[in-house]
């Protein structure tokens, strides 16, 4: 395409266009020899005026004389002159022209003077909007190139010579492409069609830009450009400005990376996942690779050493490619960085490493050398290590590798991964923190709540835990299954009131009262009873210490003992909900036992009362977090509960999950416990019971009668044994009590011998002198067994031992 050109040389706003300037010939005198129409109309005169007149007798105010002849001066001596000067208009006004003087030769040698002028605020306007012009040109650091409609360049100033490589003069005829890289200047022509096109102008667009003599440079700039067309509507091209925006660019996008990091690290409380957090924001805008590794105590939520040579564990590695694996030590590798190591320097001096050329690192020649070489066939070529610093603790280090990119890393990049390192620490440091104490929560669980339930010949049993506070993993409800003797077993679930470790706390105290109460063979209320004062002293305690945590305010509690050879079960409750009694053809209730006032109200009684539970019978123990979920109220709850427990045949593991579904929410807002267990009765061939007179054959009695039934049950190893602590306990009975004596011999994994009278005599274990005729029976009966003890009931006691069997 033919690029159109003007009729006229000058710009239509020149006010030395012919047809707008006044015009006037001076002869060396300084008389007026020529005048020309807009002369006339400029200043009044008319060539009759003024023509043969000399210039300083027409046009001159005496006022001016100094300012003019300076000028006229200045004229002779350049042979020309340009400038603003004051003259005098025909009705006597001083009018400020602004003129141009040329001298002109005439063909007899003589010299006359050419002036040109106009009213001085056009021209001063015109020499300002030239002298733009000239400066955009000439001095501006912002690029201008001028187009042709086939977008070739006409003209470019010299920030844009500076920018493509190529001296100003050479740009005639180039095209973009010719300078700039193919991808990039196929957008910066579309884009300038667009504008040649519709007329619309293009603002402030960035843009990447990569200069074919720099390809590996990474450039941004802003563009903006306008179309050009002429008074008559021709379009004349398009110009274009072009900006190296390049430091803004990556400020705005370090800015941006920051503000990232604030908004994807530290989600979580979890070490690993905050490493990996740091990683993923940092490739690719930052860097190809990043790996985080910690030192080995942080990955475990322990306070790190601060020794340079700690192990560090891998946590995280982010790649853009995956060929970096054939570098990366994976995730969970442990490694002791070389001394001299770019790592090992960081963590010793607890400062930021850059190594902008990596072949040049002091510490690179101590690597392994296979691992060198497939560094260098990856081309990674620069790096920077940067410390994880928290609350004075260096937790780890963070590394970021760059070889795809091919400029080196640089102060700037540093101080952005000092940011990135600075941030993610503070959200490791919390995570580990979080880590520590929820171990230590954990631990407190473990050792509050039991490991894992004994296996017992009288129940099967199951159960579920699930804390409010899930943070802590702890709560103030418990549950227990404590073995009594004579195969009997205790069933303990309690409730204090309150979350979190101080609840846990006073329900830590409130099991190991319970476990000592059990082990005395006290009666389910009289265990209640011991436990209420125990919740008043408690809280007395706490309010005389005047601590700050919650105070204990109460607690529930529900205390069964089942007895596997009567099969009866002895409850007694504390303001605790009923139990759930599932019988074995289906049929749920909920007894109506005593309710007992909650524990700490003191002196209030206890009631017990029996039941009578057929073989696999189904006793549901469980606190009112239970019911109460999903704020629901007390009877809606018991209904769920017996639907879910309504299913003899399920396991005791479906039942608990049945109950789970059908009754609580994902995350419970009450601790709750829940304890299932199916009752077992023992055979009755397992059991031999005999009523003996108190008298003295008794005990001789009672060894025929023992060893006569353990040699039916095939046990004649133990009959020695067992008839001396038979002869011993019905002899102690005999001795002090004065009504008959039971003897009971109950067969299971052990052997258990029972003796029981109406007296509430307790025997003690004593060591007896030489010279006492008395006092060695219990000693030789703990000699002789694996355990003994006393219980007592509302009519006497009964001295039970327990043989290991063959």
């Amino acid at each position: 395409m033919e690029t159109p050109v003007t009729t006229f040389s000058e710009a239509p706003d020149d006010p030395f266009a012919v047809r707008r300037s006044a015009s006037a010939v001076l002869d060396g005198n300084g008389r007026v020899v020529g005048w020309s129409e807009r002369a006339e109309a400029l200043l009044g005169y008319a060539p009759e005026d003024v023509l043969g007149r000399p210039v300083r007798e027409v046009l001159l105010d005496p006022r001016d004389e100094d300012v003019v002849m300076s000028a006229v001066a200045a004229c002779l001596s350049a042979g020309g002159w340009f400038g603003v000067i004051p003259v005098r208009d025909r009705g006597g006004k001083r009018v400020e022209l602004g003129c141009r003087v040329r001298a002109v030769a005439r063909v007899d040698s003589s010299i006359e003077w050419f002036l040109v002028g106009g009213p001085a605020e056009q021209v001063i306007q015109w020499e300002t909007d030239r002298s733009i012009l000239d400066g955009m040109f000439r001095r501006s650091p912002i690029g201008l190139a001028v187009l042709a409609p086939d977008l070739r360049l006409l003209r470019v100033n010299r920030a844009i010579a500076r920018f493509g490589g190529i001296r100003a003069e050479y740009y005639r005829g180039l095209r973009i492409g010719d300078f700039v890289m193919g991808r990039d200047a196929k957008t910066v022509e579309a884009r300038l069609r667009r504008v040649l096109e519709t007329g619309e102008p293009l603002i402030f667009t960035e843009q990447p830009c990569r200069l074919r003599h720099d390809p590996d440079r990474e450039l941004v700039v802003s563009v903006s450009a306008f179309r050009m067309q002429d008074p008559a509507g021709r379009i004349l091209g398009v110009t274009q400005m072009v900006e190296d925006v390049t430091d803004r660019y990556r400020a705005r996008r370090r800015l941006a990376l920051l503000n990232d990091v604030g908004a994807r690290i530290g989600t979580t409380l979890d070490v690993e996942r905050t490493a990996r957090e740091l990683a993923e924001v940092a490739v690719p805008d930052l860097a190809d690779c990043v790996s985080v590794d910690l030192l080995e105590p942080v990955t475990r939520g322990e306070e790190p050493g601060q020794e340079a040579w700690a192990p560090m564990v891998r946590t995280a590695v982010r790649s853009i490619a995956p060929e970096a694996s054939r570098v990366m030590h994976p995730v969970g590798h442990t490694r002791h960085p070389p001394p001299g190591a770019p790592e090992t320097r960081c963590l010793a001096e607890r400062r930021p490493v850059l190594e902008p050329v990596l072949e040049s690192s002091p510490g690179w020649s101590s690597l392994d050398p296979d691992k060198v070489e497939r560094v260098q066939e990856l081309g990674v070529h620069s790096l920077i290590v940067v410390p994880l610093v928290a609350r004075g603790l260096v937790l780890g280090v963070v590394s970021l590798w760059r070889w795809r990119r091919p400029e080196p890393f640089e102060e700037d990049d540093l101080t952005l991964a000092e940011e990135f390192a600075a941030r993610a620490a503070v959200c490791i440091d919390n995570a580990r923190r979080y880590t520590q104490q929820h171990q230590a929560a954990l631990t407190l669980q473990r050792s509050l709540l039991p490991s894992e339930v004994p296996e017992h010949p009288a129940v099967e049993i199951d159960h579920r835990y699930l804390p409010a506070d899930a943070a802590a993993g702890v709560g103030g409800d418990w549950f227990d299954v404590i073995p009594l003797s004579g195969l009997r077993v205790a069933l303990v679930v309690g409730d204090v009131v309150g979350h979190g470790i101080h609840a846990a706390a006073t329900m830590g105290r409130l099991r190991t009262a319970v476990h000592t109460l059990a082990n005395l063979d006290l009666p389910p209320d009289e265990v209640l009873s011991h436990l209420d004062d125990l919740v008043d002293r408690l809280a007395a305690e706490q309010e005389a210490t005047g601590e700050r945590a919650p105070q204990v305010v109460g607690a529930t509690c529900l205390y069964a003992v089942y007895d596997p050879v009567s099969g009866r079960c002895a409850l007694a409750r504390a303001g605790h909900p009923p139990p759930a009694v599932v019988t074995p053809d289906g049929r749920v209730a909920f007894p109506d036992l005593p309710a007992g006032p909650p524990l700490g109200l003191g002196g209030l009684p206890f009631e017990a009362a029996e039941l009578e539970l057929p073989e696999g019978s189904l006793l549901a123990l469980y606190t009112d977090g239970l019911l109460a979920a999903r704020r629901r109220d007390v009877d809606e709850g018991l209904e769920l509960l017996r639907g879910a427990l309504s299913d003899p045949s399920r396991s005791l593991e479906d039942t608990c999950k049945a109950v789970e579904d059908a009754l609580l929410p994902d995350r419970p807002g009450d601790d709750i416990a829940l304890l299932t267990a199916r009752t077992r009765c023992l055979a009755a061939h397992k059991v031999a019971t005999w009523e003996l007179p108190a008298e003295p054959a008794a005990a001789a009695e009672g060894r025929t009668l023992a060893v006569a039934q353990l040699n039916d049950w095939g046990l004649e190893e133990v009959a020695f044994t067992t008839e001396l602590i038979v002869s011993e306990l019905i002899t102690n009975a005999y001795r002090y009590s004065s009504g008959p004596v039971t003897l009971r011999l109950i067969r299971d994994r052990h052997l258990i011998c029972e003796v029981s009278d109406p007296s509430s005599t307790s025997p003690h274990l004593r060591h007896a002198a030489t010279t006492d005729e008395g006092g060695r029976g219990l000693f030789l009966v703990a000699q002789l067994t694996e355990r003994w003890g006393t219980r007592y009931v509302r009519n006497g006691k009964t001295i039970w031992t327990e043989q290991p069997l063959p």
